[in-house]
């Protein structure tokens, strides 16, 4: 009797996951789809008119979005392996202190921290007017513009997705392997192309994933630098002209580019696994003994490090600054603590902070019981249909906020089962459904990947001694998932404070989020109020990585 009730939970859990998915991932996706067929500006007609590389701007979106994608992926992937290589491999002095700056980048806030990006290297930036007074020519000469000034924020502020997961694995590499090379008279570039770098293929291969969906889900940035022929563009132009079909017509594009360049990653990554046999080989940081190599490197480290922090000073700085204060000279001139005054006496700043976390708060509240369900069940439950949750529930993460808005735009514009019987765009339930529905995979990955590593039997000596399922997983089971739990609501949580892509399709002015309000803000070139709302962001994003290194810390010194 036991054993039947429990297969009628199981079977109850799975039939709901899969209509909660089919409601709010699949089936607006779909929609979408069918929007992009039949709806007002859509139809076979106008596919034929995206492909037209002729006269239409969306096939010139398509190849723009894809070729500044890959283009990303290769400046990203070469900065961010340069500074895990400089930083992991040599030891030198304050290389400790770089390693911690050179994430900092992390915590820009979306769309303030491309603005700051402008404001250091574009036309009229900072920069631009410093050189171009040293070296008595135009500012435009060393001002970044264009595709440009797309691929400088991309790699400064994606290289963090190749250089974690390379420096995790150089940190696992082993010295004996290289040592073993050079006896049998590899050289050292040899040593280095058929050893070490196969050896960070799969790590690659995950940088590169996230950095062309990312890139490929970018808005702020190409809006920004004046790039137009970009899908995402293209989307919320077409939103915003009334054409919902073509809309429909883009984002279909836009998602099926991002599934299969994940299918093609995932294919690649099993058909080149590469791993070492070694065991206990312990691999030793280089010591740099030469004086003038000590001093290259360690400028090199310094120099990049200053570099990649540069926008965040901006943001601090502009922060202090009086709105208006900067017109034609490389820095502001005035300065005022004004801005974060009005933070606390402006309802309606304070009220956008207010909405962005309640928002994210009740989205990661959904996320949690969706993620740790899903993660369970496909960890621990044997069924048919396995896959099309697994995939269900990552593929919203591969699909650009631009999709995620424009599929539930779709399907919630009309009253629905899944919204109880009404209409919710143009509510405020529809925001953080988006919150819910795009970052729920990060919960959902990081349980998976704990629950991976528990063993089962576990739960099962707990059941052996009498304990329900229920108490087994509560008292056993989730105990121990706590720490991979956090982290993925805590990034959840960030991320939602920090969306704008999604959201600008979605919000309504009576609940305007922080991204919306910092938006408004750049719109009449109030840079400091909307950097002062910038740095509350960046605030947000360090005490949540603080919560997330002390999670860590706690859970290795509980493994020990």
């Amino acid at each position: 009797m036991s054993s039947h009730r429990t297969r009628i939970g199981s079977g109850t859990v799975i039939v709901l996951l899969a209509i909660i998915l089919w409601g709010y991932v699949v089936g607006p996706m779909i929609a979408t789809f069918g929007q992009s067929i039949t709806g007002v500006g859509g139809g076979f007609a106008e596919y034929a008119t995206f492909f037209d590389f002729r006269g239409g701007a969306q096939g010139e979106s398509m190849l723009g979005s894809i070729v500044i994608s890959f283009l990303s992926v290769i400046t990203s992937g070469l900065t961010g392996v340069f500074l895990a290589v400089l930083l992991r491999r040599w030891d030198f002095p304050l290389r400790k202190v770089c390693q911690v700056l050179v994430l900092v980048p992390i915590a820009l806030p979306p769309l303030m921290g491309v603005e700051a990006f402008v404001l250091l290297y574009g036309i009229g930036g900072t920069f631009p007017q410093l050189l171009g007074s040293l070296f008595h020519v135009k500012q435009t000469a060393f001002a970044v513009d264009g595709v440009s000034g797309v691929l400088l924020v991309h790699t400064l502020t994606m290289y963090p997705y190749f250089y974690l997961t390379a420096a995790a694995a150089l940190e696992q590499s082993d010295d004996s392997l290289e040592e073993a090379a050079y006896s049998l008279g590899a050289s050292r570039f040899q040593t280095w192309t058929r050893v070490l770098l196969p050896m960070l293929t799969p790590a690659m291969v995950a940088g590169a994933l996230l950095t062309f969906m990312s890139s490929m889900s970018s808005y702020t940035a190409p809006l920004l630098f004046h790039v137009d022929k970009v899908m995402t563009q293209q989307i919320v132009i077409s939103k915003l002209n009334g054409q919902l079909g073509l809309a429909s017509v883009v984002s279909v594009m836009l998602a099926i580019i991002s599934i299969l360049f994940l299918i093609l990653l995932r294919r690649y990554e099993q058909r080149t696994g590469y791993s070492t046999q070694s065991k206990g080989g312990a691999r030793k940081r280089r010591r740099v003994t030469s004086p003038v190599w000590k001093a290259v490197i360690f400028a090199a480290a310094f120099i990049s490090t200053i570099f990649l922090i540069l926008p965040i000073g901006m943001i601090v700085l502009l922060a202090f600054s009086v709105n208006g204060s900067w017109r034609t000279a490389p820095l502001p001139s005035q300065y005022t603590i004004q801005n974060f005054v009005g933070l606390l006496h402006d309802p309606k700043n304070w009220s956008a902070i207010m909405n962005s976390i309640e928002m994210s708060a009740i989205a990661v509240g959904g996320a949690i019981l969706l993620g740790v369900t899903s993660a369970y069940v496909i960890a621990r439950l044997h069924f048919r249909g396995k896959a099309f949750i697994d995939i269900a529930m990552m593929l919203p993460w591969a699909l650009p906020g631009t999709v995620v808005a424009i599929n539930l735009i779709t399907a919630f514009a009309n009253p629905s089962v899944f919204a109880l019987g009404r209409v919710l765009v143009g509510t405020y339930a529809i925001v953080p459904l988006a919150y819910f529905v795009r970052f729920s995979p990060l919960v959902f990955q990081s349980t998976a990947a704990s629950l991976a590593q528990l063993d089962g039997g576990i739960e099962e000596a707990a059941l052996s001694l009498g304990a329900n399922w229920s108490y087994a997983f509560r008292r056993v089971v989730l105990p121990l998932l706590y720490p991979a739990i956090a982290a993925g609501a805590l990034l959840a949580f960030v991320n939602g404070i920090g969306e704008f892509v999604s959201t600008i399709l979605l919000y309504t002015p009576q609940y305007r989020p922080l991204s919306i309000a910092i938006n408004d803000e750049l719109y009449y070139a109030n840079y400091g109020t909307a950097a002062s709302l910038g740095v509350i962001q960046v605030l947000l994003v360090l005490v949540v990585v603080t919560v997330m290194r002390r999670v860590e810390t706690r859970e290795e010194l509980l493994k020990v």
